[in-house]
């Protein structure tokens, strides 16, 4: 086992290098102007600012030689500095992306939790009308839009009967927490602030069941139609024939091997949730890093693609390691060489 990470962590290194190259490469080559992106018109005007801002950001250096000079900094944990803030990228992404973190394990715990729970009601339950209506909601999960929801449930449970607050992580007169892990609700428990912790909740529910209603589809289907595969193996029946009851055999006997498949489902659906949200951020006004992306595109911020692209390629690497990992503490026949 510990030869295989090893490995899998190595390969990572070559990985993240065709990424940084990959995406550098699409993000200049792109017809563009980040010049006039980033300068007023007046600026634009004046070929003195037009050449003080190509110096300072590496553009009137050929491609190649920006690149090298970007890899030589990404080597060094520099991943350089972002053109629309200011800041250094690592800083801006040290900013952005817990609010991504805590939205995404909220949604993805109500997607496993109701996406198990649905799929194994609906495979003991099957062809009959909880069946029916469960697999009803697992279809809406993976077909509305989730902007569409989003803008759905804010205007009835926010707008309309005021039961949970429009958008943001927490109160606007609530003061933002300095420090700490970037994730309210942990600091609120670890302060002691529990007050802060209920703020961070209400403000969570909302864009979490939102988000989470997608993957929760997809786990919902995925279980079902595995229990339903498993259920009919030959231990299963040996095991009902010992007298052993249906709701034993489901959780002791079937559930288990039926999940493994589900694995895969859910860490592919945290790591999309990890890559941030566009619309989803924007509606809640969640300052994830869906927001940082689209703002850094839209802006020609290359450090800040860059950074966001590599940030994104480790979620799925190390996800990726941990799933096949999970595969072995599950299933004791997985072997890894």
């Amino acid at each position: 086992m510990t030869r295989y990470i090893l490995r899998r962590l190595a390969m990572m290194v070559f990985l993240l290098f065709g990424v940084s190259l990959l995406v550098f490469l699409i993000s200049h080559l792109v017809p563009s102007d980040p010049v006039g992106a980033n300068l007023s018109q007046t600026a634009m005007n004046n070929p003195e600012v037009v050449a003080a801002f190509e110096a300072k950001w590496g553009l009137d250096k050929p491609l190649w030689q920006q690149y090298f000079i970007y890899l030589g900094n990404l080597l060094q944990g520099d991943l350089g500095t972002s053109i629309r803030t200011g800041q250094p990228v690592i800083q801006d992404l040290i900013k952005y992306y817990p609010a991504t973190v805590e939205l995404s394990i909220f949604a993805m715990l109500v997607a496993i939790v109701l996406g198990v729970l649905f799929g194994v009601v609906s495979a003991v339950f099957r062809n009959k009308p909880g069946d029916q209506i469960l697999r009803a909601v697992s279809v809406s999960g993976v077909s509305i839009p989730s902007f569409w929801f989003a803008l759905l449930t804010l205007s009835v449970f926010s707008s309309a009967l005021g039961i949970f607050p429009g958008g943001g992580r927490l109160d606007s007169r609530a003061s933002i927490p300095k420090g700490g892990t970037g994730l309210y609700v942990l600091d609120g428990l670890f302060s002691g602030n529990f007050s802060m912790v209920g703020d961070a909740l209400s403000h969570l529910i909302l864009p979490a069941l939102v988000l989470g209603f997608f993957t929760m589809g997809l786990i919902t289907r995925q279980t079902r139609s595995n229990l339903l595969e498993t259920m009919s193996a030959d231990y299963i029946r040996t095991a009902r024939s010992k007298g052993m009851s249906e709701r034993r055999v489901v959780t002791r006997h079937a559930l288990g091997n039926a999940l493994i498949p589900v694995i895969t489902v859910a860490g592919m659906g945290f790591c999309n949730l990890l890559g941030g949200m566009v619309f989803v951020e924007k509606i809640f006004a969640w300052p994830g890093i869906g927001q940082y992306a689209y703002l850094s595109a839209t802006t020609l911020d290359f450090p800040a693609i860059c950074g966001v692209s590599l940030l994104i390629a480790v979620n799925y690497v190390v996800i990726n390691l941990i799933i096949d990992i999970l595969y072995g503490v599950i299933d004791p026949r997985v072997r890894y060489q």
